[in-house]
């Protein structure tokens, strides 16, 4: 998952940024609304985590314009406001949490991961798939009583085909929410095929593996099991 910080308090936001990447969230930072908005306009994430008091603009005017570039994004705001007043029209324009500083880090992951929850439909953490059980919280994949070992990217891509399962992802939409970044050089190069081959490779030597599916010329897609 791709998450940008938007955080003008840079100790903060990089003790937000280093916590969330041992928990395996791709974070970038931007510490006024200015630079937010240009990472906005530019690259695509899962997750916005936004400071009301950005020293450029109004955090819930930058709100607004978020949601306009990335409405699909789950939005948390994180602020030192006490006001009630901003904690309504925050959640009215569409943000899906509201966090009081101080917080604790362990409790916005938590949150992020009920988000998650709601958002792609999932009632628990272990998610069945084919004759294999995704178990998204130990970040573990079984068929039966045997664990399959998978590479963090590989981990990673599968989850992340399987939280928008029946959905086609193109391989940019792949790279950008998995590692980050995509090049015109990386048009060319066949890396996420490849990662897609090794984890048919795994996969199929315990069951078929069919419902991944190869959409040529665009991407992949994980279909819904009947």
């Amino acid at each position: 998952m791709k998450v940008l910080i938007i955080e003008d308090e840079k100790t903060l936001a990089l003790e937000i940024r280093a916590f969330l990447n041992k928990a395996f969230y791709l974070c970038e930072m931007a510490h006024t609304g200015a630079k937010a908005l240009e990472m906005l306009d530019l690259n695509l994430y899962d997750f916005i985590l936004l400071d009301l008091g950005l020293p450029d603009m109004d955090g819930l005017q930058l709100l607004e314009e978020a949601k306009k570039l990335h409405a699909d994004a789950a939005y948390i705001i994180l602020t030192a406001r006490g006001n009630i007043e901003d904690r309504i029209k925050g959640l009215d324009q569409g943000a899906d949490d509201y966090l009081p500083k101080p917080f604790s880090l362990h409790e916005l992951q938590s949150r992020m991961q009920a988000i998650s929850r709601r958002k792609f439909g999932i009632r628990n953490e272990l998610i069945p798939i084919g004759d294999f059980h995704v178990d998204l919280q130990n970040r573990s994949l079984s068929s039966g009583s045997d664990q399959i070992d998978l590479t963090r990217k590989e981990f990673d891509l599968l989850s992340y085909l399987l939280l928008h399962k029946n959905r086609v992802l193109t391989r940019m939409q792949l790279s950008e929410h998995i590692w980050g970044s995509f090049t015109d050089d990386d048009c060319d190069s066949n890396y996420i095929d490849v990662h897609i081959k090794n984890i048919r490779k795994k996969l199929g030597n315990y069951a078929p593996v069919d419902w991944l599916e190869t959409v040529r010329g665009v991407g992949y897609k994980i279909k819904k099991q009947s």
